[in-house]
């Protein structure tokens, strides 16, 4: 898929986010204190940051509050830029992580030729950020994320695997809309957007709150192919 492909592709879909950023503005801290335990995300993120050269600039996607992969990232040493749709997100990861720049940004702003570029990344990290988006989204949102990063350059994720598209459930007093992927159609997709999945790891986990059932979790750790 060539970057005009990409461009024309998310010009034909027209991303709809109705709903998502408000509820994650609504949700706030309270969003760390319903998953506490992030054993999956920070196992994945300490893989980036021994693959990794000193200084090294990152992006996290759906950066959230910051906490725990922006901060275990600027602990680091790294340069991490983090994006979020949601403002209030946005804004308590600056007072979490004043290390590192955040900025209020849709992925889908950030393809080839959209109207933002922050330039190019040694590493992306996109957990449980990739889930918010349409099936119909997630090739070109990997594709993007392709396109962010240097040749070579390393890619951590993670989603809940369930075969689901586009699917409003109850979470913390609010509905959102999520999609994911059985585990070997997860694999195919990250594949065929230019990836190479060296590790990959599962967790089942269980949120301290009752509105939101236990779920198994995926984490794969990538290198882009060139």
């Amino acid at each position: 898929m060539t970057n005009s492909d990409i461009e024309a592709a998310y010009q034909k879909l027209r991303p709809d986010r109705a709903g998502q950023a408000e509820a994650f503005d609504a949700i706030g801290d309270r969003y760390d204190e319903a998953f506490p335990h992030k054993e999956g995300q920070l196992s994945a993120g300490e893989w980036l940051t021994g693959a990794l050269r000193p200084g090294s600039r990152v992006l996290d996607l759906g950066c959230g509050t910051g906490v725990p992969t922006s901060l275990q990232l600027a602990d680091a040493g790294f340069d991490v830029v983090g994006v979020d749709l949601s403002r209030r997100m946005v804004e308590l990861a600056g007072g979490y992580v004043p290390a590192a720049t955040f900025h209020r940004l849709d992925l889908a702003e950030l393809r080839p030729g959209g109207p933002r570029d922050l330039g190019r990344f040694d590493a992306v990290a996109a957990f449980f950020s990739l889930l918010m988006l349409p099936r119909a989204e997630i090739p070109l949102a990997l594709r993007t994320v392709h396109h962010l990063l240097v040749p070579g350059g390393l890619f951590v994720l993670s989603m809940v695997e369930a075969d689901v598209d586009d699917f409003r459930i109850p979470f913390l007093g609010h509905t959102i809309r999520v999609s994911g992927y059985l585990r070997d159609d997860l694999r195919r997709v990250i594949e065929t957007a230019g990836f190479e999945i060296v590790r990959e790891d599962s967790y089942t986990y269980a949120p301290a709150i009752a509105d939101v059932p236990p779920e198994e979790q995926v984490f794969l750790c990538c290198r882009r192919r060139d």
